[in-house]
């Protein structure tokens, strides 16, 4: 194994030590995650949406809006001082005031109540400018607050296409001003808000032309501060720098030391190391080195379905088998 030895981000060779999730938490697959501004940690799960506040856990399943419903996609806003959690479901978008109790206002978009394309929220995005985005089954809708944005797309990205290349993640730009859109056999689709509040289709990215992607099933999507794009597929990682398509291309597999070509969950953290959660473990990369990190070395499951990093730089790795947390080098494990 090898080992970052001088930075506050090396390993210890020790395993790691496991805790349990609080009382009456029995969810083992932890597949979506968000930091709010109060660095509380949010996860979806199959029991559910539960939160880590430093000190405990919780199940929030008293709110009947969200409870025992078929949660996909999960994402932190503030807007006007107020903390929301956007949820993406299979009735709608679903909007809840932090703190998330069971008295706790919510608001559901479907078609019936706005511009939403479609009620069958696949994903959910917030940019810096407070923007709002939603991934559906049926295409892509954006809210800026008090207004839907007008679809100007469809001539390019008709909301099928999505039935020929399901959405599988999406990642706002830094700036806000648009939206990087993984699908399934069709790479990566990147949507443009213009200043005629309108969402249009400019460009994409996938294998169908001479771009060095090395698949076009992508899993995973992290815009770095710099502005360079890491896609998660399952050929590995492409990093991409400028926006020419065409050109900007850097490629990190299993060939350069991943883990694993599946990359299901990217994200960075202050310092510029990048964690890549793969189906067989955690890669991480300080810009020129890939060190990998197994079950034999303290992670909970190799199988990492999303990965958060607070506000001290923690990493919290959610996995199909409890959650990993990486502090000052050691794994503490939740289950």
């Amino acid at each position: 194994m090898l080992l970052f030895s001088l930075t506050p981000n090396a390993f210890s060779q020790s395993g790691g030590s496991t805790k349990p999730l609080g009382e009456g938490i029995t969810a083992k697959k932890f597949f979506s995650s968000t930091v709010d501004n109060n660095n509380v940690v949010w996860f979806l799960t199959e029991s559910g949406i539960v939160s880590f506040d430093g000190t405990k856990w919780s199940l929030h399943n008293k709110n009947s809006e969200l409870a025992g419903k078929d949660l996909k996609d999960l994402a932190f806003a503030s807007v006007s001082g107020k903390n929301e959690l956007l949820i993406a479901g299979p009735d709608g978008a679903i909007v809840a005031t932090i703190p998330l109790t069971e008295s706790s206002e919510t608001a559901t978009y479907t078609p019936d109540n706005s511009k939403i394309v479609s009620k069958n929220i696949l994903g959910v995005a917030v940019s810096k400018n407070a923007l709002q985005w939603f991934g559906t089954d049926n295409g892509i809708s954006a809210f800026n607050g008090s207004n839907w944005l007008d679809n100007n797309y469809d001539d390019r990205y008709p909301g099928d296409i999505f039935q020929y290349f399901p959405y599988s993640t999406m990642t706002a730009s830094n700036s806000g001003d648009s939206l990087y859109v993984g699908t399934i056999g069709g790479g990566v689709m990147r949507y443009y808000k213009n200043d005629v509040d309108a969402v249009s289709g400019a460009s994409e990215f996938a294998i169908w032309g001479p771009i060095q992607m090395p698949s076009d099933n992508v899993y995973s999507i992290y815009i770095a501060p710099d502005n360079s794009q890491w896609l998660g597929t399952d050929a590995g990682v492409a990093k991409h720098v400028g926006h020419n398509a065409l050109e900007g291309w850097t490629i990190i597999d299993k060939s350069t030391g991943l883990a694993d070509n599946k990359v299901q969950a990217i994200n960075a953290n202050s310092k510029g190391i990048f964690y890549f959660g793969t189906v067989n473990g955690l890669s991480v990369y300080d810009g020129e080195n890939v060190t990998n990190q197994t079950t034999e070395n303290g992670l909970v499951s190799n199988n990492i379905l999303t990965i958060a990093i607070d506000k001290n730089d923690v990493v919290w790795i959610g996995t199909d088998n409890g959650v990993s947390c990486l502090k000052n080098g050691e794994f503490i494990n939740y289950q």
